[in-house]
């Protein structure tokens, strides 16, 4: 009985399939005498389609897979075969072909679909973080008319699930709902992904057997990113992710691999539930034998002896084996001292290099290491590419590898700091493509770069003096005074020639009012690296807000005596010159200046009444060879200053014993120098991940020196020019001409010196610093620091050990039209005498436009 049952309900279901299948007459067409229980064969004379206006007729032909002309069994396969075809692609809901008329042999069919809905629009619902939302909608990509299939449906739903998957979120739940839209005149729907993430998953506990010789909390350290969650290391998430776990085990297996323990292996890992959102991973190891390093013999090599190759190598019979190390040796040694350093920096861009293990002995390994030499490489054709703002003789006069040179790996990397050095390219991305021509021995090398935003515009407000300043900047890095006149060039402004372009004005009234306008072009004439600057300025303090002039009992103008001024008008040349003994990271720069000071009733200088002309010439000689100009990770920055004036008192005759202060400082003169010696020293190794940035560990460390001197003891150390120390370098507005400002945070502003400023000071500063983000259109790291400072009036008292102390941390964000922006909290350590606010353990915030005033 169930048999006839299940027969019939088969039975029923093969009908309707085949009602399905075949063609419909329509009632009212003339059939010319077709009868249906005998196929004829018609030619197929028209085919009429029935569908949406969104829907082409003609891919409905072509879908169904009948064309005019075809010969066809009416009814027949042929026709059933063309139903299937259109339902097969997902997109109806009905179809049905209908034979409208017949003339003689002649079949006129008609096509009818119905469409599935189309999107109209879709949303999320449940807890969905807008930014969750933002990156999966770049992921589904749905648009507005697509077709709503239950393939497409199906696929956002994997699509969501895999994305909170890889966040952590293994028990996330997608619901896709669908409700008609109404105020669409068509089929349309509109599309609801409704998301329960769940908690993420995160890992309990990570558990290792099997280790002898390495300690647990070694290797979990290699466990970058699967470590266990706890609540005390809050910067560690502890999410698992299969990925990530994928990636460390191999850590593991190196760390053995770098102690010896070549043969060492993952015997057995295992990831289980131990709660809904806890796992825990059991890992088994096989550390093998330990094994050393034996005899080492070299093969090929003829450009220089075994001698000299083992030098370089460095490893000794006996010395514990290590993989890593003797690949560091051979390939990729950080820094650069390598066998195949050593080749390709003397032009043997084919060389080839590979040990071979030919004797395994008890714990000994011996190796020997082929090599293949080839031809020294000879430099073909260079080209630039990606520079869409950058003039390509820019790019050009600052590559170091050249047209029928020897290939040198050091130039291609020396290449590549020069231009991060210009500040317009993007430095994660600036890549060397070398292009090697084994046939007749050359290279052709393309450098791709990318152009990020460069130019600077200030436009702020800050407190200064008890009131608001604003300042008004423009700074074009990449200028060109060529084009200056070319009106097609002007895009806003002429650019692409490298050169440097800013004006500044800053001003709250009539209580302070600056402008400074500089040029500097960084290849006078084109040929060689000699850069030309030129700069002007003027500012005007008035401490009292009181006009110029007055009138006095008897109505005459007369000037104002409460007026309290300063007025400094001053402008600059200057030359600088790339060395190339004793490196070519070497540089000089002089300079020739002059400044005029105007003060009245200026009671912030010993100078407070009268005029003082400063001529002054500036000689600087640095060596700078930083890897990057914003977040540098390697590298070094030393400078020694020297600026001199005339000395007058040696010469003029002018009794200054006996002069006033006025006539005293009527003309400046001073002496001072300043050395400065900075270093950056990247401490973690992290590779980056495809598409991923390379974020390490940096530290900082920096020491300077500053002594203001004079010649004559009567005339005495000039009151312009003097070291000013503490707090961030920034309080509204300061005279940096007349001063030098030098930061120290963690104190209120200017209060480690004497109210007139002191000839002497010393500073000492570590950073350690993480970058956050080094995109160029936004690149921030935060940092903690410590650091030290002080300075003197007398030059007996001064002690470089007899230091303010402070510490504290901050964060910096660089933002190309705006700079280097910084916000610091520190503490001051020591106390300050008659200054109860500042340092004692107090905190300050601090807060910084631009590189650190000053340059100690």
């Amino acid at each position: 009985m169930t048999f006839l049952k299940y027969a019939t309900l088969f039975f029923i279901l093969a009908l309707c399939q085949l009602s399905v299948a075949q063609i419909v007459p329509a009632e009212t067409a003339p059939s010319d005498g077709l009868d249906w229980a005998k196929p004829k064969e018609y030619t197929i004379a028209g085919i009429e389609v029935e569908c949406s206006e969104y829907t082409d007729k003609n891919i409905i032909r072509l879908l169904s897979g009948i064309s005019y002309g075809d010969k066809v069994q009416i009814p027949g396969d042929k026709i059933s075969e063309a139903i299937k075809n259109l339902w097969k692609q997902g997109l109806f809901e009905d179809v049905k072909v209908y034979l409208v008329k017949t003339i003689g042999n002649e079949a006129f069919l008609k096509i009818v679909v119905v469409e599935k809905p189309r999107l109209s629009k879709f949303s999320f619902r449940g807890n969905v973080k807008k930014n969750d939302a933002d990156e999966i909608r770049g992921k589904i990509r749905l648009i507005r008319e697509k077709v709503v299939t239950d393939y497409t449906l199906g696929y956002i739903k994997n699509i969501v699930k895999d994305f909170y998957v890889n966040k952590g979120f293994y028990h996330t739940e997608i619901k896709i709902t669908t409700e008609p839209d109404k105020t669409a005149k068509t089929p349309h729907v509109i599309v609801y992904i409704n998301v329960n993430k769940g908690k993420k998953v995160r890992i309990k506990n990570l558990n290792i057997d099997g280790n002898t010789v390495v300690a647990d909390w070694k290797l979990r350290r290699k466990m970058s990113d699967s470590k266990p969650f706890r609540l005390y290391t809050f910067w560690n998430s502890g999410k698992y992710l299969e990925d990530n776990l994928e990636k460390d085990l191999p850590s593991i297996i190196a760390k053995y691999n770098s102690k010896g323990y070549r043969d060492a292996r993952i015997s057995k890992d295992t990831v289980y539930f131990v709660k809904k959102n806890r796992v825990n991973i059991d890992i088994t190891i096989d550390e093998g034998h330990k094994y050393y390093f034996g005899d080492i013999k070299w093969y090929g090599n003829s450009k220089y002896r075994s001698g000299q190759l083992d030098t370089i190598l460095n490893i000794k019979k006996g010395e514990i084996f290590d993989q890593s190390l003797l690949d560091q040796k051979l390939f990729m040694n950080p820094n650069g001292y390598d066998i195949s350093s050593l080749y390709m920096d003397d032009g043997y861009l084919f060389f080839n290099v590979t040990p071979q293990e030919v004797n395994v002995h008890n714990d000994t390994i011996d190796l020997d290491i082929h090599m293949y030499e080839g031809k020294q490489a000879i430099i073909n054709k260079i080209t630039v590419s990606g520079n869409t703002k950058t003039n390509d003789h820019v790019i050009y006069r600052e590559i170091r590898t050249r047209p029928g040179q020897l290939f040198r790996r050091s130039d291609i990397i020396r290449t590549q700091r020069e231009l991060s050095q210009l500040g317009y390219f993007d430095p994660e991305k600036l890549t060397p493509v070398p292009t090697p021509n084994p046939a007749d021995g050359t290279v052709d090398i393309e450098y791709k770069v990318e152009e990020k935003p460069s130019d600077q515009v200030e436009l702020s407000g800050g407190w200064g003096g008890g009131r608001v300043v604003g300042t008004l900047g423009l700074s074009f890095n990449n200028f060109s005074m060529k084009n200056i006149f070319k009106t097609s060039s002007w895009s806003p402004l002429p650019t692409g020639d490298g050169q440097k372009f800013s004006i500044r004005a800053q001003t709250n009234g009539i209580y302070y009012q600056s402008y400074n306008l500089s040029f500097t072009e960084p290849w006078l004439g084109g040929k060689k690296p000699n850069s030309l600057s030129v700069s002007g300025f003027f500012s005007m303090f008035n401490s009292t807000g009181a006009k110029k002039y007055t009138t006095d009992t008897e109505g005459r103008k007369v000037l104002n005596p409460n007026r309290s001024t300063m007025k400094i008008i001053g402008g600059s040349v200057g030359f600088g010159k790339r060395l190339k003994k004793p490196d070519d990271f070497f540089s000089v720069y002089t300079e020739a200046s002059y400044n005029y000071y105007e003060l009245q009733n200026y009671p912030y200088f010993i100078l407070a009444n009268g005029y003082a002309n400063d001529f002054n010439a500036k000689i600087n000689i640095t060596r700078n060879s930083i890897d990057a100009p914003i977040f540098p990770k390697n590298g070094s920055n030393f400078s020694l200053l020297g600026q001199f004036t005339p000395p007058y008192s040696l010469f003029n005759g002018k009794d200054y014993a006996h002069a006033t202060i006025s006539e005293k400082y009527k003309f400046i003169e001073y002496q001072k120098y300043k050395f400065t010696a900075e270093w950056y020293t990247q401490l973690t190794n992290k590779k980056a991940g495809e598409g991923k940035e390379a974020r390490n560990l940096v530290l900082r460390t920096k020491i300077g020196y500053g002594i203001l001197g004079m010649y004559n003891k009567k005339v005495g150390v000039s009151p312009f020019e003097r070291y000013y120390m503490g707090g961030s370098g920034l309080s509204g507005y300061q005279n940096f001409v007349a001063r030098e400002i030098i930061a120290l945070r963690g104190y209120t502003d200017n209060s480690l010196s004497s109210s007139n400023g002191d000839p002497l000071c010393a500073r000492y500063t570590m950073e350690l610093r993480y970058p956050i983000s080094l995109n160029p259109q936004a690149t921030i790291f935060v940092l903690g620091f410590a650091e030290a400072g002080n300075t003197w009036a007398k030059y007996k008292d001064f002690n470089p050990f007899q230091v303010k102390r402070s510490a504290g941390f901050g964060l910096r964000v660089f933002l190309p039209m705006f700079g280097l922006l910084g916000l610091d909290y520190g503490w001051g350590f020591d106390n300050i005498p008659g200054n109860p606010g500042s340092g004692n353990g107090k905190g300050q915030f601090h807060f910084t436009l631009g590189a650190q005033l000053g340059e100690l």
